[in-house]
C-alpha cells in the first residue's frame, strides 16, 4: 500500500504562483537610477519580462517533485502480527576476571568460562521468540547492556561483544540483581525472570545480595541463578594461580537466592550444565497479552528528491549550453 506520511504538504504546491503576485517587479518606468548603457540595450526590460512571465510546465513538474519528497511518500507492507505471548527474561552475566580460566570443556577442547557461557547462551537467546530479554553486565559493578526488547539479534550481539574487565574485575552480584529488579518496574503483566550467571562472590558494590534478594521477593521476581566453574582444574589464570576451578563460588548465596525467589540453582560445570536450566525455562506458562501489529514500512522519498535534481541538473546544463552558442 502506497501512502504520503504527511499528505497535507501539498498545500505547498501553489506557493511558486503565488509569489509571482505577491512580489513587487520594479520596470524601467519607475527606476529612478538611469545607466544609460542599461537603457541601451533594454536590459531592465528584459529583467522585468523573466519576473512577469508565466511559471513553465517544466518548473513546475520539478517543484511537485520536491514537494512530493517533502511530503515523505511510503510503502507499507502486509500487516506483521506479533507474538501475544511471552517471558520477560533478564541475563545478568559475570564478567569478572576469574570468568577468563579455561576449564570448560565445549567442543572437544577447554575454553574459557565466558566463551562457554557466550556459546551456549547465544543458542538459548535464538530460540527466545515471543520472549523479551534484556542484558546485564557486572563486575565491579552493574550496568545495563541491552533493555527488555523482542530484538533477539541484538541481544545476541551484545554479548558476542563482550569482555572481560569492561566493568571491572570484581563481582558485584548485589548490584546486579538490584539492577534487574529495577528494569522489571511497571511490568506487572510478565513472566518476570531474572538468569544470573556467576562464577564467584559477591566481592564489590553498593548493594548488598541480602537487600536485592529482598526487593526481587518483594516485586514477585523469580530468580534462576548458575554457577559457573568446573571441579578439574585446568590452564592458567592471573586470577587463579594454579586453578582453584569454582573453589571461591558462593554456592550457598545463589542456593539461597534462587530458592527465596521461587527459582532455581544451577551448577554449570559443562555445556549440559547450562542448557539445563533453558528446559526448565521452556516449562513456564508464558503470559499473553494483548495482540500486536506493526506494518513494515519503506521510505520512497529519494525518488521524487533524485528526479527533481536530476532535471534540475539538465535544465542548468541546457543554459550553459545555450550561453555558450550565444557568446561564440
Amino acid at each position: 500500500m502506497f501512502e504520503f506520511s504527511w499528505p497535507w504538504l501539498f498545500i505547498l504546491l501553489p506557493l511558486p504562483w503565488l509569489l509571482r503576485f505577491l512580489k513587487p517587479v520594479h520596470t524601467e518606468g519607475n527606476t529612478r537610477l538611469r545607466i544609460p548603457s542599461f537603457a541601451k540595450h533594454n536590459l531592465a526590460t528584459q529583467v522585468a519580462h523573466q519576473h512577469t512571465r508565466s511559471i513553465s510546465a517544466f518548473e513546475w513538474l520539478i517543484w511537485a517533485l520536491l514537494v512530493s519528497a517533502l511530503a515523505n511518500p511510503t510503502w507499507l507492507d502486509e500487516p506483521i502480527t506479533l507474538p501475544n505471548e511471552g517471558r520477560d527474561i533478564m541475563l545478568a552475566v559475570d564478567l569478572s576476571g576469574s570468568m577468563t580460566e579455561q576449564d570448560m570443556a565445549y567442543q572437544g577442547q577447554y575454553v574459557d568460562r565466558l566463551t562457554m557461557v557466550k556459546a551456549v547462551l547465544s543458542d538459548f537467546i535464538e530460540q527466545r521468540q515471543g520472549d523479551r530479554l534484556g542484558l546485564i553486565l557486572f563486575g565491579d559493578t552493574a550496568f545495563l547492556q541491552t533493555p527488555l526488547t523482542r530484538d533477539v539479534k541484538t541481544v545476541s550481539q551484545m554479548l558476542s561483544e563482550t569482555q572481560i574487565g569492561l566493568v571491572g574485575r570484581a563481582t558485584a552480584i548485589g548490584d546486579a540483581l538490584g539492577l534487574s529488579v529495577k528494569r522489571f518496574a511497571n511490568k506487572d503483566e510478565s513472566n518476570r525472570i531474572v538468569v544470573l550467571l556467576t562464577d564467584g562472590q559477591n566481592t564489590a558494590g553498593n548493594l548488598d545480595p541480602e537487600e536485592a534478594l529482598l526487593l526481587a521477593r518483594e516485586e514477585g521476581i523469580k530468580v534462576y541463578t548458575i554457577g559457573v566453574g568446573s571441579d578439574n582444574p585446568r590452564g592458567f589464570s592471573l586470577f587463579n594461580m594454579g586453578g582453584m576451578s569454582g573453589g571461591s563460588l558462593d554456592e550457598r548465596l545463589l542456593k539461597r537466592i534462587a530458592e527465596q525467589t521461587g527459582g532455581l540453582y544451577f551448577r554449570a560445570k559443562d555445556v549440559a550444565g547450562l542448557q539445563q536450566i533453558y528446559q526448565e525455562l521452556d516449562k513456564l506458562e508464558p503470559i499473553s497479552a494483548d495482540e500486536q501489529t506493526f506494518r513494515p514500512q519503506s521510505a520512497l522519498f529519494y525518488f521524487p528528491l533524485l528526479i527533481a535534481l536530476g532535471l534540475i541538473a539538465l535544465r542548468i546544463m541546457f543554459i550553459s549550453a545555450k550561453t555558450l552558442r550565444q557568446e561564440a
